[in-house]
């Protein structure tokens, strides 16, 4: 899957921001980047009415390998 990125600047509970730093050190094939695609997908799949975007992105932010 190809496309565009644009960059987003979040302030997130400081709680948050620490399990996510927790996780990342646990899963070397997530990053940062990769999480936050996930999230923001399956929100927008949940609550958009099913498009077919979020539910394409959510799908790759899942089963894409790294290098």
């Amino acid at each position: 899957m190809q496309s565009s990125m644009v960059s987003v600047l979040a302030e997130i509970p400081e709680e948050l921001h620490d399990t996510l730093q927790h996780y990342l050190e646990n899963h070397a094939d997530w990053d940062q980047n990769r999480v936050f695609t996930a999230a923001v997908s399956l929100f927008l799949l949940q609550n958009s009415g099913g498009d077919r975007r979020a539910a394409r992105t959510y799908l790759h932010a899942l089963f894409q390998k790294t290098s």
